[in-house]
Parts: structure tokens; sequence; C-alpha cells
């Protein structure tokens, strides 16, 4: 028996005209420079994005073209999340943090076409610009002297210029619901960036996934603070849910540090946020020196792309009333995964137990660990395995390339390395390319990393495996100090005792100034090693 059920395609187009017309009055709010809020109603937001339609059609976007964005988070970005994907196009995000020869390497193989482009960002696109050659048309946001831009064959406008005069509504066209919206690439910390192109049905039930209880639980009584950029995972779906729940978004632009942030949260007042721990740690250390500002309309603050200190999680509960809820993805799994929240019918060891962890998968996503044989591993929260994942908005292929060391049978093959226990929470304890083997012995950087964070005098630290003669490789600590704190090796040492096996306890020492980060905020332990193999590093041995 057949369904007599309409078959509707899941569009991100679908998504824009609920938000625009059904929640039209709910706004994009964005700090600019001089520290005020500019706002614009959803329905006004429609209004522009059907204008970017029309005016990318004019300039020879007719099918399935590449956009990129190379942009903060602002109105101008939200505007290109709609149109672009609505109209057929793909949306490409560019991330700006990347060095001009990754961003030359990205743009040619999405062979983009078009760029937006955020006015404060122009230095570093230019002298990638003349070596993408698809690239035919550059539409440049904010008042700036767009003379470096230009060269032959590169036709270069103002935005507000590229929206006058065109129509305020668009006929979106009817796509297939699985063709391409938008595309992210990973960061490329072995090798080539991989693309990963998210389909509208993907981008649609992750939307969904993100406004459920279980999720980010997103309703129109929000205002989201989406500080994750929107050029890394789509800003964490956060955007395409705040359209389909008819919630607030609030937007920081490129102010990304702690007092901007705490400033717009005290005036704004948001109820859910999302970004890095290390955007958090900063964060409460300027709360601490600062106990004037009021962060309590946070009520959900969901953290991810590396794991969440314990202390860090209570300190912000404790003493502010902000609840951070660890979530786990990556670019790959659009990124919403699995996220931490504990039943309510447990007591409170047990509970901050379960926050620690990465959480469990979200309706939609099924995880399974995998040993380094091929055999699936028991979830009894000691044995330890790969994490596959798959579900409907996992990616199943990278873009124009095979990888089938990245896939195993319609699994993910996530690189991480954790446990699950019986009630379906997963513990991440390494990347498998970070995985420290010592004397043939298993040692978790991650939870090392972890217990040092929870230290008062410990600003942020990292764990690298290091070569030792006798045991293969040894751990190093790389610390950094809280501003007017002194720690020595041995104390430190003697801090983990206890917590630890003893021969996880690290003889090797380093303090820095700054764990150096990749580009979306994570420790950089490539660079880690590297600067270690050079001997940049002053490595204390005990």
């Amino acid at each position: 028996m057949q369904s007599t059920m309409m078959n509707t395609p899941l569009t991100t187009a679908a998504i824009v005209r609920h938000g625009t017309t059904i929640h039209g009055s709910a706004r994009v709010r964005t700090l600019q420079p001089d520290g005020t809020v500019r706002s614009g109603s959803f329905a006004e937001v429609g209004r522009r994005s059907a204008q970017l339609a029309h005016a990318l059609r004019s300039c020879g976007v007719t099918g399935d073209e590449r956009v990129a964005t190379f942009m903060w988070n602002n109105q101008e970005h939200v505007e290109a999340y709609c149109a672009v994907p609505s109209m057929g196009a793909v949306l490409h995000t560019l991330n700006p943090r990347l060095t001009a020869e990754q961003l030359v390497y990205i743009g040619n193989h999405a062979e983009d076409k078009v760029v937006i482009l955020d006015g404060s960002l122009a230095p570093l696109l230019a002298p990638a610009l003349p070596q993408i050659p698809s690239v035919h048309t550059v539409i440049v946001t904010g008042q700036i002297d767009l003379t470096p831009l230009r060269r032959d064959g590169v036709t270069v406008l103002g935005y507000e210029e590229f929206l006058a005069g065109h129509p305020e509504t668009f006929d979106w066209p009817e796509v297939d619901e699985v063709s391409a919206a938008a595309m992210c690439y990973t960061s490329g910390t072995t090798g080539n960036p991989k693309g990963v192109a998210y389909s509208h049905r993907s981008t649609y039930l992750h939307s969904m996934a993100a406004c459920a209880a279980d999720g980010l639980s997103v309703t129109g009584d929000d205002c989201v603070l989406a500080i994750v950029p929107m050029f890394h995972a789509n800003a964490w779906g956060l955007v395409y849910a705040a359209f389909m729940a008819g919630a607030d978004l609030l937007m920081p632009d490129r102010f990304l540090q702690a007092e901007p942030i705490v400033r717009l949260v005290s005036a704004e007042r948001p109820t859910i946020a999302g970004a890095v721990p290390t955007i958090w740690s900063d964060v409460l250390n300027y709360l601490e020196a600062n106990p004037e500002h009021d962060v309590s309309s946070l009520q959900l603050v969901a953290c991810g792309g590396s794991a969440v200190p314990l202390h860090l999680m209570q300190a912000f509960e404790n003493k502010y009333g902000v609840r951070i809820v660890q979530a786990w993805g990556m670019t790959e799994t659009s990124p919403l995964a699995a996220i931490a929240r504990p039943p309510a019918a447990l007591d409170p060891e047990q509970h901050w137990a379960l926050r620690a962890t990465q959480g469990r998968p979200v309706a939609g996503v099924e995880l399974r660990l995998m040993d380094d044989e091929g055999s699936v591993v028991p979830h009894d929260g000691e044995s330890v395995g790969e994490i596959q994942v798959r579900g409907p908005w996992i990616t199943g292929s990278y873009v124009g390339e095979e990888d089938a060391e990245k896939f195993d049978g319609g699994w993910l093959r996530t690189g991480d390395v954790g446990r699950i226990d019986e009630r379906s929470f997963v513990t991440l304890t390494d990347r498998a390319k970070d995985v420290i083997k010592s004397g043939g012995e298993w040692i978790s950087s991650v939870e090392l990393e972890l217990l040092l964070a929870g230290h008062p005098d410990v600003l942020e630290a990292s764990v690298i495996g290091v070569p030792d003669e006798k045991w293969q490789e040894r751990p190093l600590a790389v610390v950094v100090a809280r501003d007017g704190a002194t720690v020595a090796p041995d104390h430190l040492r003697e801090f983990l005792t206890g917590k630890v096996a003893k021969w996880w306890l690290p003889e090797r020492w380093c303090f820095v100034a700054e764990v150096p980060k990749t580009s979306v905020g994570k420790f950089d332990k490539k660079l880690l090693r590297a600067m270690h193999a050079r001997g940049d590093l002053a490595v204390i041995d005990l």
C-alpha cells in the first residue's frame, strides 16, 4: 500500500517562505563597529533576499553555480543564506581565517562564480582573487575603495548598488530536495580541505532537529546569538533554525572578543547562543573581572568544536545561571549529531558526569564504535573505538573526490576516538591522529587537557604526543597560566596525581602565552607538533 501524503519538497526556500511570512516580525540584529545594533525584520530580509536573487540572475547565476560568501555574521550574510540556495544556486561559505593559498585551492575546487565580500575582509581576498579565474563578479558590502579588487574580466560592485532597482519578490523555483543547497570545506588539518555539499533536504531536517526539544529547543520566544561563524558548518544551522521557529537572530559581526560579546548579551538579552569553548573561557574571565554585567538571559549555550571543561560549565551555571550544554558534530555531520542533555531523574554526580560527555545522538543520527580490526565495539562505557555515524544530514562523500578511507559501508568514519555508555552517551577521548601511544598503552590527550584546565591557575592547556626513546611516545603538556598566576610543572603533575593512571602523568611541560588555534578555534596540535620538532618550544623535563 502506498502513502497518500503530499510529496512536498523539503527545501531552504520553504524555510525562507515560512520565516519571512509567518514570522515576518522576527528580527535580525547586527552589532555595528560603533557599538550600536541595527535591526531588520525577517520580512525585510525576505524582500532584500528577493532583490539579491534577481541581481544574481542578472549577472549569470542561472543554475547551480557556486556563490561564495567571504563575510562575518551579519544581516547581509543572512540574506545570502536565504537567497542563494532558494534560487537554486549553491551557497559556498569561505573562511576568512584561512591562508591565501587555502582560499585559492578552495575557490578553484568549488569553481566559485560570484563572491559576496564583507568590505573589511577585502585585503584578505584581494591577493587570492587573481588566482581564482572562475570568479566573474565580486559584490562588496560597506563603503570601501573597490579599486584593489578590480581585474580584467571581473565586475566589482557595491552590495546596495547591486540590489537597487530589483523586485522585492521572487518566484523561488521548485528544486530537487536532494540537490546541493550549500557547501562548506573541512579545516584541512591533514591534506587539502575537503568539500561537503549539504542538500536542501538535509538542511531542512537538520533545522528541525535543532528546533526539537532534545536538540537546541529553538522557539519563537527565543533570541539566538550566533557567535559560531556563519562560514563554519553553516553556523551550526542556527540561521535556518531561527527562520523555521521565528526566533530573533543576534549577529556579532566580526566582534568575537569577550568584551563586545558580554556587552551585547547584557544589552540585547539573547536566550540561546552557540560558540566554541575558548570563546566562553574568555567570556568567563571577563565576567569575573567585570561583575557588573548581567548575562542571565542566556538559558542555553550550545558549545562544541572541542571538549568543554567541566569547571567552565559549572562556573557559568553556579555563578551566572547560564547552562552550557556540550554538543558534538563536524562539518560532515551538518554539524549537529549529539547533545549532552542528561535525564532529569539523576543525582548531581551522575548529572555532571553526563554533562561532561559529548551527549547522545539526536533523533535521525545513528552512532557505532569500531575497533582497528573493523569489529563493532560494545556500548558499555569502557570499550574504546572510532566513532562512526550515519543519518539523513550526514555526508556520504566529498565533493569531486573519492575518499574510501572515510566511509565504511554507508557509515562516516569520523576520526574521533571514544566510548559510548549503556545510555548511548558519547565520551570523546581523542582524535585518531592525536592518540598518544606510550609503550603500547593508550593515553587520552583530551582527558589530560580537561583536568589541567580545571586547575585554578591554568587558563588553557593542550597535550600532544612527542617522541620518546624508551616509550616511543610520551605526553607533552603545553600550558597557559592565568594572568598573575605562577604554576610549576611539579605542582601541576601533583595536581594530576590520583586523577589518572601514574603512567599518564607528563614529564615534559611547556609554558606559553597562548596555545595556537585553528581557523575554527580548536587547539592546533598539528602546529604544536611541528613547533616541537623544530625546537621552538621551551620544554621543561622533570
